[in-house]
């Protein structure tokens, strides 16, 4: 399996390459959609990609972990965590990637 990692020069690349738009133009709206993104999730909102999957943030609770090596235990503070839950179609699609 290929250790290639898709980059937002990539992401602007193949709008240039699929929409017609400048370069420059295809990098700005690769920004734009992404801000877009990071701006709905700090707000707490969902983002939602058909066919793909959603978006959400998550508020976790402070709690008390303990440190493996030591057995000590540890307060964990209260924080968002970003997760992603992938749509069926993407589940599929990957899945039957993986048997080539």
């Amino acid at each position: 399996m290929a250790n290639k990692t898709l980059t937002r020069m990539d992401l602007s690349e193949a709008v240039f390459r699929e929409v017609g738009l400048s370069r420059n133009e295809s990098a700005q709206l690769v920004e734009s959609v992404l801000d877009e993104m990071s701006d709905a999730l700090v707000r707490g909102e969902q983002v939602k990609i058909s066919s793909f999957g959603t978006f959400s943030v998550r508020d976790k609770s402070a709690r008390v972990g303990r440190n493996p090596k030591t057995g000590e235990e540890v307060p964990i503070n209260p924080r968002r965590v970003l997760t992603f839950r992938p749509s069926h179609l993407m589940k599929d699609r990957v899945a039957d990637g993986n048997k080539r």
